[in-house]
């Protein structure tokens, strides 16, 4: 099933549209607001389906808060020290909107625009095709930019993201999707009992901004370890919640599988792949009981958990990091992929 809706309009007077894919036992909302994944539907170990993502039921509210509940976020998703960065010898300058440094491209950030959005079908799967134009200093950032993000829910439990963008003038690319997953339901409760794996075996210690310091730590006798699977809770407080970016195990540009997640409660899983060497893993850790969602729910402190694949965060300030410089004879293109299931 494929649909295409109004579902609002902007302070500005556009439309807001929603497209739905359903294949299957399986459901799938995105928002042109954001590129949101507003829903996902997805079946427990007894048939029973539940929306599994957080966020809001009015798409106005993803532009009064700062969670980033579903959003394709950009140009730079995470962190730049001072929303600082140069190159070739040129500094630039960039919004600072998390204290002195800058998060998820501050009001540039393409999870505050509409985007253009087309629905298809490929093969017996429903999918949407988003694109955004941002123009050269968008933020801060060099060049003009072109980048379409392409959603596609597959009858085997897979939703699959496909990012791709170009530019006029070398500039940064680093795009992510910022849902939060509680595998119980989205209105479920904490994800603290969420068993995980993560088949990476460093991670980035960062300072009490949240900026890497630049050293990246093999996570062996951490409470930064998820390479055997154990619940997100158990190591939580010795590191007041997690936000930090966890570097893959193996990166070569195809797609990897680097997480597994299990709720015992409903027996839902989710592996995640992606061709990016970086997660984000984020806890809710800002989440405070609160912040009001669907249906009413208020979602409480690590209600969710993001896995944001990408580059490393503040990553043109350290040679050592992994170049997200997007060049103009260049295609900056990924894929992240979720499958979900039962046990």
């Amino acid at each position: 099933m494929l649909k295409k809706q109004v579902f609002g309009t902007t302070k500005e007077g556009e439309n807001i549209y929603l497209v739905s894919l359903a294949c299957g036992a399986y459901s799938a909302e995105i928002l042109s607001l954001g590129g949101v994944l507003k829903s996902l539907k997805v079946p427990d170990r007894y048939g029973s389906v539940r929306d599994v993502v957080l966020g809001f039921d009015n798409p106005l509210d993803n532009l009064t808060s700062t969670t980033y509940f579903g959003q394709i976020v950009g140009r730079f998703a995470n962190r730049i020290a001072k929303g600082r960065f140069s190159i070739d010898g040129v500094e630039y300058q960039m919004e600072t909107n998390d204290g002195e440094n800058s998060l998820h491209s501050g009001k540039s950030n393409f999870g505050w625009k509409n985007w253009h959005m087309e629905p298809f079908e490929w093969s017996g799967s429903p999918g949407v095709v988003l694109s955004l134009y941002s123009p050269d200093g968008d933020g801060g950032m060099p060049g003009s930019v072109n980048c379409t993000v392409t959603y596609l829910l597959r009858p085997s439990g897979e939703l699959v993201i496909e990012y791709e963008a170009t530019t006029t003038q070398k500039t940064l690319m680093n795009l992510t999707n910022h849902s939060y997953f509680n595998l119980g339901g989205a209105a479920s409760g904490s994800v603290l009992k969420h068993e995980v794996l993560l088949n990476c075996d460093r991670y980035l210690p960062v300072d009490e901004h949240l900026i890497p310091t630049g050293e990246v730590r093999d996570v062996e006798g951490t409470p930064f370890d998820f390479t055997t699977k154990k619940p997100l809770g158990r190591d939580i407080e010795e590191v007041g919640g997690y936000d930090h970016c966890f570097v893959l195990a193996k990166h070569n540009s195809q797609l990897f599988e680097f997480a597994q997640v299990y709720d015992p409660t409903s027996g839902r899983t989710m592996r995640i792949s992606t061709s990016l060497p970086a997660v984000q893993m984020y806890t809710g850790n800002f989440l405070d009981g609160k912040t009001i969602g669907k249906a009413g729910v208020a979602y409480p402190q690590h209600g969710g958990v993001c896995f944001e694949t990408q580059y490393y965060p503040d990553s043109p300030n350290h040679p050592n990091f992994p170049s997200c410089l997007l060049k103009s004879t260049s295609v900056y293109k990924h894929t992240t992929k979720f499958s979900f299931g039962v046990k």
